[in-house]
């Protein structure tokens, strides 16, 4: 366990006693971080930099609630059930999932809750239904995770969708543009995007019973819905920028569409000849160029005085 990517887990042993570790690690704190910028996007969407302390304070709640609380629990109840030994998205080579992993999680979701409510009736609602959502994908009986096309379907509508719209709905505004259209384009930014965390688990997951999107399409057609869905998500971004957007600020999203092409297309033609190390890094890849589109949004689409 030398390797840099190591770093914070021997930083968290040092000051956290031993029996916590496995708990905090399998809440995942990198995705923390990548949570709470992608909420941020709605966040700055509606808000622009506007940074008066009671706004400073709701995008803190909302941080909180959900990069932290909903999210952290969100993967750590996945953890008590799948109880994996490879490496999972946001971790490698996990601890063995402790005992009460799963009431831990399930508690700090529910707290997550109770701050949701100080943020409104949307992001309420919206925290919510991610909640239950996050239920169905990991618990048995439902476990809709190890059904194809309802594993997409939930992470494509929570992490991709419902996580953009719930900074929105932290700063309290309706339902109007630009944020229909961009949680449109995320919402396929993730139906392309979640396939890419399957692929390099395959084996596991068919172990373990799990029947997942990329186990049933197969490598090759599950790097085609990845194509396709961001090609997709790039469709809705050029109908908001068409419409109200169009002039030099949003030239990033060129970027970031040459940044997707060039994780998606090279992993796509060599699919037969690469192995699961490659397939791993395709996925992180893919969370920068996902990392870059948020930027290019923002750039694009928040306003500049509110």
């Amino acid at each position: 366990m030398s390797s840099p990517r190591f770093t914070v887990r021997r930083l968290l042993a040092r000051v956290l006693p031993e029996t916590w570790l496995p708990y905090v690690l399998h809440l995942r704190p990198r995705a923390w971080f990548i949570v709470t910028a992608h909420m941020s996007v709605g966040f700055l969407l509606a808000n622009g930099l506007e940074c008066s302390t009671e706004r400073l304070a709701r995008w803190g709640l909302a941080a909180l609630a959900w990069g932290i609380l909903g999210n952290g629990g969100t993967l750590a109840i996945n953890s008590a059930f799948d109880q994996d030994e490879g490496d999972i998205g946001y971790l490698e080579a996990p601890p063995p999932a402790p005992r009460h992993l799963a009431l831990f999680a399930f508690t700090l979701m529910v707290l997550g809750f109770f701050i949701a409510l100080a943020l409104g009736w949307r992001f309420s609602v919206v925290y919510g239904a991610c909640f239950v959502m996050s239920l169905l994908y990991s618990t048995p009986p439902f476990r809709l995770k190890a059904r194809a096309g309802w594993d997409v379907l939930i992470n494509a509508s929570g992490f991709g969708a419902l996580t953009l719209y719930a900074g929105w709905a932290a700063a309290v505004r309706p339902l109007e543009a630009p944020i229909a259209n961009v949680i449109a384009a995320f919402f396929f930014f993730f139906v392309g995007f979640y396939p890419l965390t399957q692929i390099y688990q395959m084996d596991e997951d068919a172990k373990r019973g799990d029947y997942t999107l990329a186990l049933a399409l197969g490598k090759k057609y599950a790097l085609a819905v990845g194509i396709l869905g961001v090609g997709i998500g790039f469709g809705f971004l050029a109908l908001e920028v068409g419409l109200r957007y169009w002039g030099r600020r949003s030239a990033g999203l060129i970027l970031a569409l040459a940044a997707w092409g060039a994780v998606l297309i090279p992993w796509y033609r060599h699919r037969q000849r690469v192995d699961t190390a490659y397939e791993q890094r395709g996925f992180y890849l893919a969370l920068y160029a996902w990392a870059f589109t948020d930027i290019a949004v923002v750039l694009a689409m928040m306003p500049l005085a509110v």
